[in-house]
Parts: structure tokens; sequence; C-alpha cells
């Protein structure tokens, strides 16, 4: 499950950068019930994109923001209160990261689902039931 996280250049360390993405993996991993998931918790990856502060904006300006996007199968946070879930400890794990130099209403999170089959792993196709099979069996074995 992709999460990229986009920040401009400058507003976290190294530490800061592992550290909020191993948040970000947490709280997917929390909201949606699959802590210690065998399948699923190799399987939420992702990437940091940082970015000159140039190339930033908001209000059609240059601005210092931060993006978290998560991409899901649509059997994934399927209710309301799991999306607000997610979105709150999101922006709670990247407003920490940041350390006070980004204010809360500069962090905005998108989730993108695929259609039903269209969640690719290592070259195989899952389609939502697939997928369910796989988090079953990795929790039962």
């Amino acid at each position: 499950m992709p999460i990229t996280l986009t920040v401009p250049e400058g507003l976290l360390s190294p530490a800061a950068e592992a550290e909020a993405f191993a948040g970000l993996t947490d709280a997917l991993l929390t909201v949606g019930g699959l802590r210690g998931n065998r399948f699923m918790t190799p399987n939420v990856v992702g990437s940091i994109n940082v970015l000159p502060q140039r190339h930033l904006f908001a209000g059609g300006e240059a601005t210092p923001v931060a993006f978290v996007e998560l991409k899901l199968p649509g059997i994934a946070l399927a209710t309301a209160e799991a999306r607000q879930a997610f979105i709150a400890r999101a922006t709670d794990v990247v407003e920490r990261a940041a350390g006070g130099r980004l204010p809360r209403e500069r962090i905005w999170t998108n989730i993108v689902y695929a259609e039903d089959g269209a969640w690719g792993i290592a070259g195989q196709a899952y389609t939502n039931d697939d997928l369910v099979g796989a988090l079953q069996h990795a929790a039962a074995s």
C-alpha cells in the first residue's frame, strides 16, 4: 500500500524522514487493524519526495507545505471513521516530524483507491477478495 510523503527541502532531517515514514506506516497498520499481519506489513511501501521549496504551492504561491498520499485497494480504510482516523494520525506524524516548523493547516492528506482487480504485488493482480484471503491467511499462519 504505497505511501508518498512530499515535503520541502530542509523541513525534515534524515532521522525525521525515517521517523515520519515509520509513523505513517504504523498509522495505516493500526487504523486498518493489521499491525503484525505478515502479508500486509511488508507491502506498506512508499517514498519521500523532497522538493525545493519553490516547487511546492498553496493558493498559487510557493509555500512550505507537506502532502501525504496513500494508495489503497477498495477494501482498505473502508469507512469514513477509518479514513478520518488515518488522516488525523498522518497529520500528527508529519507535524511532529517537522518539529513545529510546519503548521497543521499546511499538511494535506489524500487517499486514492484502486479499482477492484487493479492492485498488483509481485506481478500478480489481486481482486479485493484475493487480498482479504491473503490477509486472513497471513493472520492465521
